[in-house]
């Protein structure tokens, strides 16, 4: 009996549409790539969702991709568990205007005595911004019991403690009154 002869061509195609190179895909938001998988302390934390957040309709601000623990459901995500927001931006922007808008939108989704609280580690928080450029990334990483890291192109510029601080500062995105309502739904993959 004859065996099938198989090409390498069809090797190469077998393993590149099989379930496991998916899993190790990277997801792309205009343009930008993200990973689908960011590996943390804590393990795998899966891409939950992934939007585009635009300015006035036309103008593109930024891309995001949120991750989150497969087994923590959507509602839970300012809850003690971890989680990265990963930000990668299509216009220059200054640290003093990340500053100015992390305390805005934190005031919107936090009550005026947490805030009171949260003000020292927010001044804190506020110092590490950096100038970006096109391209650039920041992300914020929430992990319990060690606070939450902001870096910039991959390069820690400092952690906060405090899961009430994380659950503020991710507010500005998943919370009560984010920034964009249809940004927040993306990234936290709701249909």
């Amino acid at each position: 009996m004859k065996q099938p002869w198989i090409s390498t061509t069809s090797i190469i195609l077998v393993i590149m549409f099989s379930p496991l190179s998916w899993a190790s895909a990277t997801i792309d938001v205009a343009g930008f790539e993200f990973e689908s998988v960011h590996q943390s302390v804590e393990g795998e934390l899966p891409a939950r969702g992934q939007g585009l957040l635009r300015y006035m309709i036309f103008i593109k601000a930024y891309a995001g991709v949120l991750y989150l623990p497969a087994d923590v459901e959507s509602v839970r995500v300012l809850e003690s568990v971890p989680r990265r927001l990963e930000l990668a931006y299509f216009h220059a922007i200054a640290a003093e205007d990340f500053a100015k808008a992390t305390t805005a939108k934190m005031e919107e989704n936090v009550a005026p005595e947490q805030m009171a609280s949260l003000a020292s580690r927010l001044d804190e928080f506020n110092a590490l911004y950096r100038n970006v450029q096109p391209g650039d990334r920041y992300a914020l990483t929430f992990i319990p019991g060690q606070g939450t890291e902001l870096s910039l192109n991959g390069q820690p510029l400092g952690t906060i403690t405090g899961d009430d601080f994380a659950a503020a500062v991710f507010a500005i995105w998943l919370g009560p009154q984010p920034i964009d309502r249809g940004f927040k739904k993306d990234l936290l993959g709701a249909t």
